[in-house]
């Protein structure tokens, strides 16, 4: 079931009415039951996937909190780990190492064969496998006290507004709220809307109208060249952050409607003035996982620079390999590595350079934006790409014949070329709007008829430029 689809529309308005009609104990029934459907409307069968882990980790949470054997306590931490991680490695990456070691053994003359598996990913297990394993380990480090409650413990697993693409929730913001009794509140449900309201213009109106012209050239880069690549690879970066940051204003402001604060995926990321600013601004939630429990057991930056250095590669390897069995993820999550560590070695020389610009710091501002989004889109050419050769073409094919203007266009028409366009343009209007409005709350203190048009006149626009209601989001291959 697709957030922008008609089904969702009508099951999301059900469960609401419903939600605010019923007794509270039996809240967590419904809301259980609305997201095993929610789940079980992709596969049927994958719904086995999420209540075995369920199972696991309420069973190992239970055991480590009571278990004074510190032994014991990592037996069932490494049970936990294995299950969850052996589920996505089996859904996820079995097929992509077998041909792998089967390609390396192929350059020495050696045949090794491995079974195939013939067998679709399930959506989300990447997230709702992090977000139980994260659980897990917390009980076991005594930051909390393991859920007693069963179907409680199901439902913050399988909570339906986050479940396929995150946030990815810890157990220690999202289970008390999933004990708290919600009475039907205008304000919140407003706030919830209007936030659902702006993640579908995002995703239907940006992000689909985007990604016509990025598919065209993408899914063909062979046909084209220059300015052509150029321009697709920046505004990849556009419907890749309309497509995902939509997904995560819906799912937040689904759970808001409901009375549920989920966690902040996106603090205005297009503004970001660095690399290490970008990662602070995008995919929150994931961002500070790989922190907590890839980072930090690491050592962190308590330790020698060149281990420091090690430990920030080693996490954005594992980042790109999180995203995709596919090499192509694995260079992109290099390349933001090799940034991350590049930021930190120039800081210094960086600032002293910045010190003797004669420039005002808003122009100085500029130019650091406008460079740490190139060095992003850039990076993204290996994650858009179908694969690592189609991704080198392009990455050596951007500067070929550049004084040619004539060939900017595409085979989609001029006029989706420039709604294209547009869609990107409005995208950093709606942000900026964002940005103003949001530190003073100054939008809610304008007119009630000057809000409502802007309502209604976003509606419009989803209504009258929306490309696709049943355009799948990018991030539920992950």
């Amino acid at each position: 079931m697709l957030f922008n689809s008609m089904h969702f529309i009508v099951f999301f308005i059900l469960i609401v009415t419903l939600y605010f009609s019923i007794a509270y104990r039996y809240r967590w029934i419904l809301l259980l039951t609305a997201s095993y459907y929610f789940y079980m409307c992709w596969k049927l069968e994958y719904i086995v996937l999420i209540f075995a882990s369920t199972v696991v980790d309420y069973f190992c949470g239970l055991k480590i909190f009571h278990s004074e054997s510190k032994t014991t306590k990592k037996y069932f931490l490494l049970l936990s780990l294995i299950v969850n991680l052996g589920l996505l490695f089996s859904f996820k990456y079995y097929n992509f190492f077998s041909d792998s070691i089967r390609a390396a053994f192929e350059t020495i003359d050696l045949t090794v064969t491995f079974p195939h598996l013939n067998v679709l990913l399930p959506v989300g297990i990447s997230f709702y496998t992090f977000q139980t394993l994260s659980y897990t380990i917390e009980i076991y480090r005594g930051n909390m006290a393991p859920e007693r409650h069963f179907g409680i413990f199901a439902l913050f697993v399988s909570f339906f507004p986050q479940l396929v693409a995150g946030p990815v929730e810890r157990a220690n913001n999202l289970i008390p709220q999933l004990k708290t009794r919600y009475s039907f509140d205008a304000e919140r449900v407003k706030s919830g809307l209007k936030l659902m309201l702006l993640g579908f213009y995002k995703k239907i109106v940006v992000a689909d109208s985007v990604g016509i012209y990025v598919n065209q050239v993408y899914n063909n880069c062979y046909d084209y060249e220059g300015w052509q690549l150029i321009i697709a690879t920046i505004l990849f970066a556009f419907q890749i952050y309309g497509d995902f940051s939509g997904y995560s204003d819906i799912a937040i402001g689904a759970a808001r409607v409901m009375g549920y604060d989920l966690l902040t995926n996106f603090r205005f990321p297009l503004f970001a003035k660095s690399v290490p600013d970008y990662w602070r601004r995008w995919h929150i939630s994931m961002s500070t996982w790989f922190k907590d429990y890839i980072f930090i057991p690491l050592g962190g930056n308590r330790c020698k620079k060149w281990r420091w250095y090690f430990n920030i590669f080693i996490v954005f390897f594992l980042s790109g390999f999180w995203h995709g069995a596919n090499w192509t993820f694995v260079i992109w999550g290099m390349i933001h590595g090799i940034y991350m560590i590049s930021s930190i070695a120039t800081k210094s020389l960086r600032r002293k350079f910045r010190d003797q610009l004669n420039v005002t710091p808003f122009i100085q501002k500029g130019i650091r934006i406008f460079i740490a989004f190139n060095l992003v889109a850039f990076s993204r050419i290996f994650f858009r790409g179908n694969s690592v050769e189609e991704s080198w073409y392009i990455l050596t094919h951007l500067c070929t014949d550049l004084s040619n203007f004539s060939g900017l266009s595409v085979s989609i028409g001029k006029y989706t070329a420039v709604v294209s366009f547009l869609a990107a343009l409005s995208l950093v209007l709606v942000e900026l709007v964002q940005i103003n409005y949001s530190k003073n709350a100054r939008f809610n203190r304008l007119p009630i008829g000057v809000r409502w048009s802007f309502y209604f006149a976003m509606i419009f626009i989803i209504i009258i430029f929306g490309v696709d209601y049943n355009t799948q989001f990018i991030y539920f291959q992950f």
